[in-house]
């Protein structure tokens, strides 16, 4: 049907279908395993799925507190406290999202207003940069490779200039599966004290550690937990990226601002499922056990495709892993990633497709939350690959 009305103009010109879209497509026409789209291929606990099941029976089918279930909350602010020894207060301080996409999307939008600047690492979830050009931002890139080792907090320093708003972290990060350390933490609290910034904190595999590592939440050190819009998820930890129930976590006056925002894109969040994960909360393994569940993904996986001739350093953290064909092709990821998924069946991302501009790093990224059976075939048709 014709529009009466011609002209839109867009808001996002840059942004046309994503990456996950294009590639999630051609392995559905090529009958490829997909490696690319970071959800679980397994389903969530049978205990957790009767805990939906049981307040779905008892009629909590209606809408929740705009702020989420105070169960929910409580148990969020308890599961914190013992890891981070901050206290939010569930009333004030903590509110529940539909999954982490809003929550960040409305930290954005509660502190960035037309010309305001914000730091992003890159390579970069997705959603960071069109939330910030929605509400008028401008973002602004500290560019690290896929492979990166260390942050260079010098150069980090040099981007902040007087338009400077607030500063966007991920970890562990996705795509590159790096998990920040103490010192990295230190730097930016000291960074965004000098320069009086907003910290929005993407925090969503924050279970998903490795190889004894530790996850420093933002919120464990005071003086950065003040200036911080703390955003997680229970899709990745509990294997439910399709519920999209996540939180946000700020400082009173943070949280009134982030509300008002909140509560005219989706006022709440489907209900039984909140009583359901605030239950199933009480149990502390439930997440302290999903470290050692991907670290046995990921050895498996590595292990399978440690003949193709990739390198690759083990991901730290999340359930990605990137490899390098740097010394191998000199084709572009995209066109190579394309060409795994039409000749070998095995789909994956190129990690240009997480920077702004275009690089040539020459590194794919494959999900390894996937059944054992599914990866040992991957690593089978990867291993076949010729050069």
């Amino acid at each position: 049907m014709p529009s009466a009305i011609s002209g839109i103009q867009s808001k996002l010109p840059k942004v046309g279908t994503t990456i996950f879209t294009h590639m999630s497509k051609l392995a559905e026409d090529y009958k490829a395993i997909n490696l690319a789209q970071g959800f679980p291929e397994f389903d969530c606990s049978p205990e957790l799925q009767k805990l939906v099941d049981k307040y779905i029976r008892q009629g909590k089918n209606q809408y929740a507190p705009m702020a989420g279930v105070i169960a929910l909350r409580e148990a969020i602010a308890q599961k914190v406290f013992e890891s981070t020894g901050t206290e939010y207060h569930p009333v004030s301080e903590i509110t529940i999202t539909s999954g982490a996409t809003e929550a960040l999307y409305v930290a954005i939008s509660t502190v960035v207003n037309p010309g305001d600047e914000v730091i992003v690492f890159e390579p970069a979830y997705d959603s960071y940069v069109p939330a910030i050009e929605m509400n008028g931002g401008v973002p602004v890139f500290v560019t690290l490779d896929p492979q990166y080792e260390y942050i260079d907090w010098v150069v980090v320093g040099s981007k902040v200039t007087d338009k400077t708003k607030a500063i966007i972290i991920n970890t562990p990060h996705n795509p590159t599966g790096k998990v920040w350390t103490s010192t990295d933490l230190e730097q930016l609290s000291f960074l965004a004290k000098k320069h009086d910034l907003f910290v929005i904190s993407d925090e969503v595999y924050e279970h998903i550690i490795f190889d004894g590592l530790q996850h420093i939440s933002a919120a464990s050190i005071p003086a950065l937990a003040s200036r911080t819009f703390l955003c997680g998820s229970f899709g990745k930890t509990f294997h439910t990226t399709g519920w999209k129930v996540g939180y946000c976590l700020a400082p009173v006056e943070y949280t009134a601002e982030f509300r008002k925002i909140h509560q005219y894109m989706v006022f709440s969040v489907v209900t039984p499922f909140q009583f359901a994960l605030a239950e199933y909360l009480k149990e502390p393994d439930h997440y302290l056990s999903l470290s050692t569940f991907y670290e046995t993904k990921r050895n498996l996986f590595n292990n399978a495709i440690r003949d193709t001739g990739f390198i690759l350093k083990p991901s730290e953290g999340s359930f990605f892993q990137n490899v390098s064909y740097a010394h191998l092709s000199d084709e572009h990821d995209l066109v190579l990633a394309e060409r795994l998924t039409k000749e070998a069946g095995v789909a994956s991302i190129p990690i240009a497709s997480f920077y702004d501009q275009p690089t040539d790093f020459r590194v794919l990224r494959f999900c390894f939350a996937k059944n054992n059976d599914t990866l040992l075939r991957a690593g089978e048709l990867l291993n076949k690959v010729i050069w």
